[in-house]
């Protein structure tokens, strides 16, 4: 063999074995270029011999550790080292492995929501590179580990809602990088550490419902370096054994937008000094012994939205500076000693939501002023020394409990009406001898009240006596003779040949057009116009009212603005299309009035539970929403805008919490179906925009100003959320809309700030079921539309993730439930 053959049968087997050589190499470091080191191998192995998992979650876990950082679920690796080990919503039983000590390179440790018991291991302590620590909705017990203050570079400690005792360490605060603390949720003991007051970069410390007690330290920020503002931004020390007196070095926090204090057993005066806190968000003191007056200075609170000192002993006036709190929503100082008057002053918060002041020594009459609270969902004035008469619209509004306990108080129900004036004598002329006046007698006074009650007993019959003539006019024709629905309340009116409806042209002096769809009851247009109105709210469309009429029957009537809707010949099309769809998760439209200068009412069901968004955010924390109603209710609504889409071809427009009624078991019903329809193009615009300043405006809207179907999944994405976090959209949050803020909170991992408290408290065992539904409302608010679901894809989706409810009813869009019946 010459030379050239020699070479070229050696370069072939150098070639051969090169290549031998990098399949040794490849699969001795695994096909993903790095096998796991050793150490971390055995760490991991350790970590799966403790862990209880009957979901097999872990079934990737079983080679030689060739694929563990390629292949293994939850891990993630960088130059064979494991820096993440997240299994979260798994439900992963058993204890935690001291091992976890030997990852030298792990910075994020995330097995929140299982069922994890045993001790948080104190080996996390020798872990140099860790960050985030997150452990929560777990059933952890024994201390917090005082070796975790030494990880140098950590920056979230989350273990709420566990079982943890002990108390707190100290050297928490050695970690100098340490933002997020959250301990809440425990039945940790002792004091509040001196160091966290001194830590420079917390910005959020939760250690609400523990069992924490001695005073809270007064030394926030004072030895933060100069020139170093202290970051601290969100404090909740709430539902603990706290004493002592309310920090005055708080207001060194000038970033501080949350402090919670409540239901403590703090004593002693509200510091002025709280009144340059320029950031506050929601300032709660309640349920103390806290007393003095109300700080004069709290007027420099611009960016409050809620302040609750309820339940207290604080006392004198409240300062005419209250007006400042132009952005509060709500405002609670029930329970105290308050004295004067409520000042008028009030009023000039015009986006007050909620106002309590019950149950303290307010005098005078409630001012006038408080009738332009348009926003109000939520009023209390009951148990003062309040007189006089309750303004009109208050009174019509809120129900009797809102004013009991006031014994000079008028006009807020019918067995509390205001007396009548007293006549004025007339001044005695000069120069004349004045007669002997004597006092008057209990038996003159008797006297004069039963005359003064006959006078008004007389007065209302002949009101009565009127209306009954009025109607008798009105149910008779020109010939005499009774007709249809006007001649009893009891019987259906003469069938129109358009669709099946009952239509009235009353008589007398009433005019206009009343026509009837289906219904439980037929009344006249008389009756309707007759009836006692409470107002329920106002919106865009117009105003809603509860009716009460002459028989005891109750409705609901929308009266809508007449500048915005369409001309008689369109409207009248429109809504009898409207008046057909019957659905049982739609509010059934059961009649309208045409009025003969032009006003038109609709007249609905009426919803004895209110509204979502009332029954959400205006109840009282004695008042708890499980998860099965929250889900029996985003299923309704689904499913009745499900119907909307696919039977219907109807969009809504304008879906929001407010607009979702409840009857008495709490099931859903879609109000104002189908009235873009009946406004005009302005009008609708205006709906929009105002969906879009309450949170539930779909991005694309912005710009195409057309509603879709798309645009409905979006509001409906957001109304899911607001039974999820029990949060109004209308509310911002850290600056963002209710979309926005759990996507940024999700996206931290800090999942369990998303959800109401109420729902945390079952997590171990509805966690699942809470995330994927967290996932799907997501899903519908995503900020593409062509990403968004189908309605029908919504329901099935719920229907999966909540199977016991969706089998109580018939699953689909199918509205077959309820039909439209012809009358007899």
């Amino acid at each position: 063999m010459d030379k050239l053959g020699k070479w070229s049968n050696i370069g072939v087997l150098f070639t051969v074995v090169l290549v031998f050589l990098s399949f040794q190499v490849a699969w001795s470091k695994g096909w993903d270029g790095v096998v796991v080191t050793q150490a971390d191998f055995q760490a991991l192995s350790a970590l799966k011999h403790e862990l209880v998992d009957p979901r097999g979650v872990l079934r990737s876990w079983n080679d030689s550790g060739v694929g563990a950082c390629s292949g293994w679920v939850g891990i993630k690796c960088v130059n064979g080292q494991v820096i993440a080990i997240q299994l979260p919503w798994k439900g992963l039983g058993g204890r935690i492995s001291e091992k976890i000590g030997q990852f030298q390179a792990l910075r994020k440790l995330s097995l929140h929501d299982n069922a994890l018991a045993g001790p948080v291991p104190t080996s996390l302590g020798f872990l140099p590179n860790l960050r985030g620590v997150y452990l929560f909705n777990n059933r952890l017990s024994g201390s917090v580990p005082a070796s975790i203050g030494r990880c140098p570079l950590l920056q979230t400690l989350d273990l709420s809602n566990n079982q943890l005792s002990g108390t707190i360490p100290p050297s928490l605060a050695q970690s100098t990088r340490l933002y997020r603390l959250n301990l809440s949720f425990n039945a940790i003991s002792g004091s509040i550490p001196v160091s966290f007051t001194q830590s420079p970069s917390l910005i959020f410390l939760a250690l609400q419902h523990n069992n924490l007690s001695g005073s809270v330290p007064d030394s926030w920020g004072s030895k933060v370096a100069r020139n170093t503002s202290y970051k601290l931004q969100f404090l909740t020390l709430d539902h603990n054994l706290l004493s002592g007196k309310i920090p005055v070095s708080l207001s060194k926090l000038s970033l501080l937008q949350q402090i919670n204090l409540s239901h403590n057993h703090i004593s002693g005066t509200i510091p002025d000094e709280l009144g340059s806190l320029s950031k506050l968000l929601v300032l709660d003191f309640s349920d103390n012994a806290i007393n003095g007056s109300f700080p004069s200075s709290f007027s420099n609170l611009t960016a409050l939205s809620t302040l609750n000192l309820g339940n207290n002993i604080l006392d004198n006036h409240i300062p005419d500076g209250i007006s400042g709190l132009k952005n509060l929503s709500v405002l609670n100082l029930n329970n105290n000693k308050f004295t004067g008057q409520i000042p008028a002053a009030i009023a000039n918060i015009s986006g007050l939501t909620v106002l309590d002041l019950s149950k303290n020594n307010f005098s005078g009459e409630i001012p006038d002023s408080l009738d332009t609270l348009t926003n109000l969902t939520s009023f209390n004035v009951s148990y003062n020394n309040l007189s006089g008469l309750v303004p009109s619209l208050l009174s019509k509004k809120y129900n009797s409990s809102a004013f009991v306990g006031n014994l000079e108080l008028c006009g807020y129900s019918p067995s509390t009406p205001c007396p009548s004036p007293p006549p004025q004598s007339l001044p005695s002329q000069q120069g004349t001898s004045r007669p002997h006046h004597r006092k008057l007698s209990a038996k003159d006074i008797i006297l004069i009240a039963a005359g003064a009650l006959s006078v008004i007993l007389l007065l209302l019959c002949c009101v009565l006596l009127c209306c009954l003539i009025k109607k008798k006019v009105s149910s008779k024709p020109k010939n005499g003779k009774a007709s249809g629905a006007a001649a009893s309340s009891t019987r259906a009116a003469k069938q129109s040949p358009s669709g099946g409806a009952a239509e009235t042209e009353p008589g007398g002096e009433t005019g206009g057009k009343l026509v009837h769809f289906d219904g439980p009851f037929v009344f006249t247009a008389d009756d309707l116009l007759c009836a006692t109105a409470e107002i329920m709210g106002k919106s865009t469309y117009g105003t809603a009212y509860k009716a009460t009429l002459e028989d005891g029957n109750q409705v609901a009537v929308k009266r809508l603005r007449e500048k915005i809707t369409k001309g008689q010949k369109e409207f009248e099309h429109e809504v009898a299309e409207l008046g057909k769809i019957r659905h049982p998760s739609i509010l059934a439209l059961r009649a309208y009035y045409l009025g003969p200068k032009g006003e038109k009412l609709l007249v609905y069901d009426y919803m004895s539970n209110g509204s979502l968004s009332s029954f959400l955010h205006a109840r009282g924390p004695e008042t708890a929403i499980d998860w099965a109603t929250r889900m029996s209710i985003a299923m309704g609504i689904t499913r009745g805008l499900c119907f909307l889409h696919t039977k219907e071809n109807i969009i809504h427009g304008n879906l929001t919490s407010s607009n979702i009624l409840l009857d008495e078991k709490n099931n859903p019903r879609i109000g104002d179906v189908g009235l873009s329809r009946l406004m005009t193009s302005a009008g609708n615009t205006n709906v929009i925009a105002t969906a879009g300043t309450l949170g539930y405006r779909a991005p694309e809207l912005s710009k195409l100003k057309n509603a879709s179907t798309k645009t409905d999944i979006y509001s409906l994405g957001v109304i899911i959320l607001e039974l999820l976090t029990g949060k109004s959209p209308s509310e911002a949050t850290d600056g963002l809309d209710l979309a926005a803020w759990v996507a940024s909170i999700v996206k931290e991992e800090w999942t369990n700030e998303v959800f109401d408290v109420e729902l945390m408290r079952d997590a171990p065992n509805i966690g699942e079921e809470l995330l994927n539904t967290l996932k799907l409302a997501l899903h519908c608010v995503d900020p593409s539309p062509a990403a968004r679901p189908e309605t029908q894809q919504v329901l099935e989706k719920l229907e999966e993730i909540k199977p016991e409810i969706a089998a109580t009813v018939n699953p689909g869009c199918s509205g077959d439930e309820e039909k439209v019946g012809d009358e007899e």
